[in-house]
């Protein structure tokens, strides 16, 4: 039972891409669908929203029991993870249409929140600081890119299950402590770097008459990030393709740093990449300097 004043649904529906495909090379389905919850969930919360109700939808030629289990286990521990009910879903065998090992994963979820309490970004201003909470690896995003490195310079599975592995690492999920920060009122706006990365992903909470500017040199990419790079993939590329180690982005109030550091474990200890300044044209974002890909 949720008692929430004037309460607000916000809904999201995400799937896991061709992430799928590095779980089909390594014949390990247990976390895709941490990864699928993970992606719908941490669209809702940018709003403020408490996720409540998850629904999954499996495509798949036909029912093979062990990865079916194992995919539905993982999903029910990214709804554990993310404290929300996992109310149903859809499997579709569909032989004619997806052939061999293939199938997609689609998810959808619901969040409540009150309407004073929606995250709109209208409060944020001049001074305020951007931190960046580190992301576990490349997330769901960017796997046709990372897909044509492992083709292209013919990576196979069998000598190197390690990097597999690490590109397999599922996305994290930010509600526990993002919904913390909220009721605690530290957070003014926030951002969920997805596909699209920093450049696209951030400016959508920033306010008009107002712009981020982020020092990516502050940036900390981790070994996901920097082995993608290290095979020759461009800067820019890499910013709008990719999390580059930033998972999520919060907008804040200087003085309240130390209190939202303290809400983060180690591995997750946010950090400061940029600030808010005051601006008269319609450019939301300005990048300085260049990331650090050897951090």
């Amino acid at each position: 039972q949720y008692k929430i004043k004037n309460p607000l649904i916000v809904t999201s529906t995400d799937g896991v891409g061709t992430k799928l495909e590095i779980a089909n090379h390594l014949n390990d389905f247990r976390t895709i669908g941490i990864d699928l919850v993970a992606m719908c969930v941490n669209d809702l919360i940018v709003q403020g929203a408490k996720p409540v109700v998850f629904l999954d939808y499996i495509a798949i030629p036909k029912v093979i029991e062990k990865k079916y289990k194992q995919i539905l286990s993982g999903i029910a521990k990214g709804c554990r993870i993310a404290g929300c009910s996992l109310s149903g879903g859809e499997t579709a065998e569909m032989p004619g249409v997806y052939t061999g090992d293939s199938f997609d994963l689609a998810g959808f979820a619901v969040g409540i929140v009150g309407k004073k309490n929606v995250i709109t970004g209208n409060s944020i201003k001049h001074g305020d600081i951007i931190l960046a909470i580190p992301s576990t690896g490349a997330h769901s995003n960017g796997y046709s890119l990372i897909r044509k490195i492992l083709k292209d310079k013919r990576i196979k599975v069998k000598n190197n299950k390690k990097l597999y592995r690490d590109l397999l690492t599922p996305t994290k999920i930010y509600v526990k402590e993002i919904l913390k920060l909220h009721s605690m009122k530290l957070i003014k706006g926030c951002a969920h770097i997805t596909g699209g990365g920093i450049i696209e992903n951030l400016p959508r909470v920033i306010p008009n008459n107002y712009t981020a500017k982020i020092n990516l040199s502050k940036i900390r990419p981790n070994k996901v990030i920097k082995w993608i790079k290290s095979n020759g993939v461009h800067d820019h590329e890499m910013l709008k393709t990719f999390n580059c180690g930033v998972g999520f982005c919060i907008i804040a109030d200087k003085k309240n740093y130390k209190k939202i550091f303290n809400v983060f474990n180690k591995s997750l200890k946010p950090y400061e990449i940029g600030t808010i300044i005051k601006s008269n044209n319609n450019n939301k974002i300005i990048l300085n300097e260049k990331v650090n890909w050897k951090y």
